[in-house]
């Protein structure tokens, strides 16, 4: 389904934030649509957001990437977003995979999940991450974030 993932420029700007508003993470982190255009606008400005592509070039969906954004040493995968028509379909799994891909020369990969996403905690569970701490109220009061590692080889 993706045909290509490339760096995100502000063309792509709506496409994901739409993405990001429709989801359970939107929800809770972002219910004004004014705050997810900001953030949406600050990860493309430092070219941390990579957007995947169908072959007719619409946005699916994208990951935020901080390279060195766990413990300043270890990539970190801030967010990542599938549009809702397309989620189930392996889309989230292929970005997932692309990341590691792009930060293969890192022995170690982070990323947290929400208390309120068990699904996406799952497949990050199925993909080789394991749980190494839990956060309570990290980013807001009430959500527990499960901090997730993934050696890679």
């Amino acid at each position: 389904m993706i045909n290509n993932i490339i760096k995100a420029e502000c063309e792509n700007l709506n496409d994901c934030a739409l993405a990001l508003q429709n989801s359970e993470l939107g929800r809770v982190y972002f219910p004004q649509e004014n705050k997810v255009i900001q953030a949406i606008s600050e990860g493309i400005s430092k070219q941390e957001i990579l957007v995947a592509l169908d072959n007719k070039g619409l946005c699916l969906g994208f990951i935020w990437v901080i390279r060195n954004g766990a413990f300043h040493g270890f990539p970190y995968l801030h967010i990542i977003a599938i549009k809702e028509e397309f989620r189930n379909l392996g889309i989230g799994k292929e970005l997932l995979n692309y990341f590691e891909k792009v930060v293969a020369q890192s022995s170690k990969v982070f990323l947290v999940v929400a208390d309120f996403n068990p699904r996406a905690k799952q497949l990050y569970e199925k993909c080789g991450y394991v749980e190494v701490g839990v956060i309570p109220n990290l980013y807001k009061k009430g959500v527990t974030e499960y901090l997730m590692m993934k050696e890679l080889s």
